[in-house]
């Protein structure tokens, strides 16, 4: 049950002793009752009585000097560092529980620089729902929407547009679930991918979204230079000539000044671009109000906007007032301006256009409304390729060639080719707006509240937008306007301006403060999501870019943000840009789902979203829409995109600073291990399955460094990174004395191992007696289907002449305990003479003395190491013990036979030995012959025997083994000794 008690305080007062002091404190205590504890002075007495304590003779040398159970060593206390809250100021006026509840309830990731940018208290949700509306109703709405619906109908649009959609709904459901599972700081996007998947992933996926967040910035750019150049003050290019290469020079000009400007705005300051948001958003707002009520008036009158066709081909009308050929002026017939345009002169014997001389000009409205029945003929679409006259479907005409003339000029032409795909590739940057409010969570007083209602309020609407749009174009412009890219054909006006009600100007207004204002918002979520990058340290060479100025505005990432934005206007062509920008952010999507799939399938703990109108299978479905999309929309673009994250993945991976983030790949590769182990313990191993999986008995000296690094040198050529490597050592005496010993000594056994490029795990026991750990390891080392099944170690030096006996002692029963165990023993003797990694042996032999049939895995060992580059250019031999009574010829034979079953090239040579094999020999030997007998038993055909022969000598693990000697130690057989000991035949190296 719980206890009340009372705490008295004590003042501080070192001058005070005896009696005296004894009677301040009373009083004090008696004054004061609601001053606060000195805790100093309770540490002090504790202290004190434990040095006290320590002076009766007859105590344990080991006692606790602190009241706390964690102590360091015998010398001074220190607790700096230690994050108590005993320590910290508030704890003199607050309660320790009221204290942290205050701190966690009022946490935030903002700066003080940061700060002043979200004042208000209605910024909350607000900031979201502006950023990205205005990246989402932008430049493809007013610049591009209308020639999508004409070239690829109503029913594709609708199709582009709800992919796109649902593609971008899906994954703004899988980022608020993300979003709301913790605090959200700088980076949004970034940040929920990295913590989710790993700094690899993130690294690499939120490069390619800080590149997609440029490119975007370049798009706005180059919408709002288009609007500049074309609606607004078509005259004021730089370049006057009408060729493709002027007007894609006057872009880059004019771009490049755009861009100058935009980011000497957000160089002064975010909270002046929130501001100027607003007002963006509001002439956004009013030009697609002034849209629908263009679409509503049609019902009672259209707009006076006509189209002339010659023939079926659509016209600019730049040039020209009237659509006629001739018109009747006080009685006379007058060429008119079209007839001057066609024909070589005004008169009316002129030579004129073939063209036009057998077709009649006809004028149509370009908006008969939706009472016309037009969107009948916009219903299916219409592709076609680069440099095609846009036509009238179902007009009559004459057909007639078009002669390579400046006369060709005054057609409408679709500039490039279209198709499907493109047409997607380009629509999708409208709907990348989503994340701009999550580049800008840092931003936010609370990111977890503002970004999912934010976002998902901000993709119904514009998905609503959008949708009605492609109907209401569709049901009210005429189709070949609607192919006009530029309104060419009604006096270089937008087309969706003519629409508008009461003016175009409306719609030119509305779309140049919307591109620019999209363009601020790219220019300013960019560099923070840059360095969030940076800061967070995995890209060594990008750490400069997390510096700025000081309330925490990214200065040199924005510099850099400029110039590969420059990049983007140097394109000059926003119909190039789209394509490149949505694969990154069709990346970003696809990561973003198979983040909140990932983490929603591993049921970690820490996986409680607030957010909860999630499933895995939105994410997984989300996650394969993002991957279609990014193939449909260019496959090219997207092998690109998927290169470069790789290469970025794999640098980070190689260079990046270690980081654990409690990653979902890490719990995914946690939850695979598990299966897998689980797995392994269902059936035995095969033994085509089978290789050595060493313990490694690794020394350490009194500076616990390891003692002999060439034993890890001779592991990492013999397995070279396969299979299982466990490297352990044993300190002597009891883990509450040594367990900082241990830490190091398992930090440098890694850092030894990382040395020698060895993959595996390290192990530091610590134990009473040497024996005793080694024994453990070899028991208990590994886990599951995952163990050990072969020990190696090194030779106890000069063991004959120690006066100690526990090192050959200790030697001679860890020999015999791992042949108890029924696991292989490589003894490596001179282990220091070994060649090192970056040694490369030229030439020599790797001598073996087959004297036991061990199975094979003495002529495996070698064949494993020669993999190795440093043993790859030696040769093998086979030596094997006859005795006077055998047929060395036949042995020969036989030898050479099984090797070549076993598919080694190898040397065979038969030594004559006088005198017996020794009965161990001689039992092992026998062994493998009743085998043989029980397979002849079993009435196996003569394939299947032999093949069952080959495996299992092959793969069968032995308890001893020779190599280079035979060595017989305690009475347990032979074990491999792999050492440089004769030199002349066996290990041969040059030098």
């Amino acid at each position: 049950m719980p206890t009340n008690f009372t705490v008295v305080p004590v003042e501080d007062d070192s001058s005070n002793n005896g009696a005296s002091a004894a009677a301040a404190s009373a009083a004090s205590a008696a004054a004061e009752e609601s001053k606060p504890v000195s805790f100093d002075n309770i540490f002090q007495e504790a202290k004190s009585v434990d040095s006290i304590q320590e002076l009766h003779p007859g105590d344990e040398s080991q006692r606790e000097t602190t009241p706390f159970l964690i102590s360091d060593d015998d010398g001074q206390i220190s607790y700096d560092g230690k994050n108590m809250a005993l320590f910290e100021e508030e704890m003199d006026s607050t309660p320790m529980v009221a204290s942290l509840l205050n701190k966690l309830a009022n946490y935030t990731n903002l700066t003080q620089g940061v700060r002043e940018h979200e004042e208000a208290e209605d910024g909350n949700r607000r900031a979201p729902v502006v950023v990205q509306s205005l990246n989402i109703l932008g430049v493809i709405l007013f610049l591009r929407l209308t020639w999508i619906v004409g070239a690829a109908g109503i029913l594709g649009s609708f199709a582009i547009v709800s992919m796109c959609c649902i593609c971008t709904l899906l994954t703004a459901i899988s980022m608020s679930a993300i979003a709301t599972n913790g605090v959200v700081p700088a980076g949004g996007s970034y940040y929920m991918i990295s913590r989710s998947l790993g700094p690899e992933f993130g690294g690499a996926v939120g490069l390619c979204f800080y590149l997609g967040t440029t490119f975007a910035g370049s798009l706005y750019i180059l919408g709002t230079i288009e609007i500049l150049l074309i609606y607004i003050v078509p005259t004021a290019t730089v370049f006057k000539d009408n060729t493709e290469d002027a007007k894609n020079n006057n872009m880059r000009v004019y771009g490049t000044c755009c861009l100058l400007l935009m980011a000497l705005v957000v160089f002064v300051g975010v909270k002046y671009v929130n501001k100027l948001a607003l007002v963006f958003l509001s002439c956004v707002i009013l030009s697609i109000m002034a849209t629908y009520a263009g679409a509503i008036k049609t019902l009672i009158e259209p707009p006076e906007f006509s189209v002339c066709l010659l023939g079926n081909r659509s016209l600019k009308n730049e040039m020209f007032e009237k659509c006629a050929k001739v018109e009747i002026i006080k009685n006379r017939t007058v060429p008119t301006k079209l007839w001057d345009i066609f024909c070589d002169s005004h008169y009316p014997n002129a030579t004129c256009d073939e063209y036009f001389t057998l077709n009649n000009l006809t004028e149509i409205q370009a908006i008969p409304g939706l009472l016309s029945g037009v969107i009948k003929e916009n219903l299916w679409s219409n592709y076609g390729p680069a440099r095609q006259v846009i036509e009238k479907q179902n007009q009559p005409s004459v057909p007639a060639p078009t002669p390579k003339t400046d006369k060709e000029q005054n057609y409408v032409f679709s500039d490039i080719a279209t198709f499907f795909t493109l047409l997607v590739g380009i629509y999708f940057p409208s709907v990348t707006g989503i994340m701009a409010g999550s580049n800008r969570s840092g931003d936010l007083r609370d990111a977890q509240r503002s970004i999912p209602v934010g976002t998902i309020l901000a993709i119904l609407t514009s998905s609503f937008i959008y949708i009605s749009f492609v109907v209401l174009f569709g049901a009210c412009i005429e189709g070949v306007v609607l192919r006009d890219k530029f309104g060419e054909s009604i006096k270089r006006t937008p087309v969706i301006g003519v629409l508008a009600w009461p003016s175009p100007w409306v719609i030119v207004i509305g779309s140049f403060f919307s591109c620019c204002g999209a363009g601020l918002q790219s220019l300013t979520g960019a560099p923070r999501l840059l360095q969030a990058i940076a800061r967070d340290g995995i890209i060594p060479f990008l750490q400069v870019f997390g510096h700025g100025k000081a309330n925490g505005e990214p200065t040199w990432a924005l510099l850099l943000t400029v110039g590969i934005c420059e990049i983007g206007i140097l394109i000059a062509s926003l119909d190039d840009v789209a394509p490149i920008l949505s694969m990154f952010f069709l990346m970003c999507y696809l990561f973003v789902n198979l983040a909140c799939a990932v983490q929603t399938l591993l049921c970690t703990p820490n996986w409680r979203p607030r957010f909860k109108f999630y499933h895995w299978t939105l994410s997984f479905l989300g996650m394969s829409l993002s991957l279609s999309l990014m193939f449909i929309c260019s496959w090219y673009y997207a092998l690109v995109a998927v290169v470069i994250a790789g290469c970025i993945y794999k640098y980070i991976e190689y260079r990046g600073a270690v980081k654990e983030w409690g990653d979902g790949i890490r719990g995914l590769s946690l939850n695979a291990a598990r299966f897998a182990l689980i797995h392994l313990e269902e059936a035995p191993l095969h033994t085509k399955n089978w290789r050595p999986q060493l313990l490694v008995l690794c020394k350490l000296d009194s500076d616990l460094a390891v003692k002999h690094p060439r034993l890890l040198s001779f592991t990492s050529q013999l397995k070279a990174g396969k299979g299982l490597t466990i490297v352990c050592s044993v300190l002597e005496g009891t883990y509450m004395t040594h367990k900082e010993d241990a830490k190091t000594g398992e930090q440098n056994l890694k850092k030894a191992m990382t040395a020698e490029k060895m993959k595996g795990f390290s192990h530091v026991v610590v134990s009473s007696s040497l024996r005793d750990g080694f024994s453990i390891m070899i028991q208990s080392a590994g886990l599951g289907g995952m163990k050990h099944n072969a020990v190696l170690m090194a030779w106890p030096a000069g063991w004959k002449q120690a006066q100690d006996s526990s090192a050959r002692k200790n030697f001679i029963e860890t020999v015999r305990e791992t042949t108890s165990a029924h696991q292989a023993l490589l003894v490596a003797k001179n282990i220091d003479r070994f060649p090192d990694n970056q040694e490369r042996l030229k030439e020599g032999t790797i001598d073996v003395w087959w004297i036991v049939h061990d199975g094979g895995l003495l002529m495996l060992l070698p064949f494993l190491l020669m993999q190795h580059k440093v043993w790859r250019k030696c040769r093998m031999r086979i030596f094997t013990v006859a005795q006077m009574d055998d047929n060395s010829i036949q042995m020969k034979k036989d030898l050479e036979t099984f090797l070549y079953h076993l598919r080694l090239d190898a040397v065979v040579e038969v030594v004559e030995m006088v005198g017996d094999i020794s009965a161990f020999t001689y039992e092992k030997t026998l062994m493998m012959e009743q085998r043989s007998q029980m397979l002849k038993q079993m009435q196996l055909s003569r394939t299947e025997r032999e093949r069952e022969y080959n495996v299992h000598n092959l793969m069968q693990p032995s308890k001893s083994i020779t190599v280079s000697g035979m060595h017989n130690v305690g009475g347990s057989g032979p074990v491999l000794l792999a050492a440089p000991l004769f030199r002349p035949r066996a290990f041969q190296r040059t030098r």
